[in-house]
């Protein structure tokens, strides 16, 4: 009798084993669920990002105001009825070298002239 109770002690371990430890075991579902977790996240990231280059897309197809602002702040274009103005720092920027600090760049700004 004692034989017995140990054999289908053993056959029931043995049978248990796969969904434990085997190749469709609950710690395998597990890992892949948290992969499938990760994978949609990165999934909404890429298609916000997404949404966001077709909306670009369709405003620079459809409209000339985001053409214009892209020619404005990338190229420094203005219109033909405006007047650019450059304002330099007169004082001399110390080599970045010696002092460690960030030297001045200039400031342009764009004025209307039709007032």
């Amino acid at each position: 009798m004692r034989t017995l109770a140990i054999a289908l002690a053993l056959l029931i371990l043995l049978l248990q084993w796969p969904l434990w430890i085997g190749k469709g075991s609950w710690l395998r579902v597990w890992q892949l669920d948290t992969q499938l977790a990760d994978q949609r996240t990165k999934n909404e990231k890429l298609k916000e990002r997404n949404d966001a280059l077709e909306a670009d897309v369709v405003d620079l197809k459809t409209g000339t105001a985001a053409i214009e602002e892209r020619a404005r702040n990338e190229l420094g274009m203005v219109r033909q009825d405006e007047v650019f103005f450059q304002i330099l720092d007169s004082r001399k920027p110390a080599p970045a070298a010696a002092s460690g600090a960030l030297t001045a760049s200039p400031v342009a700004v764009a004025a209307s002239a039709a007032q």
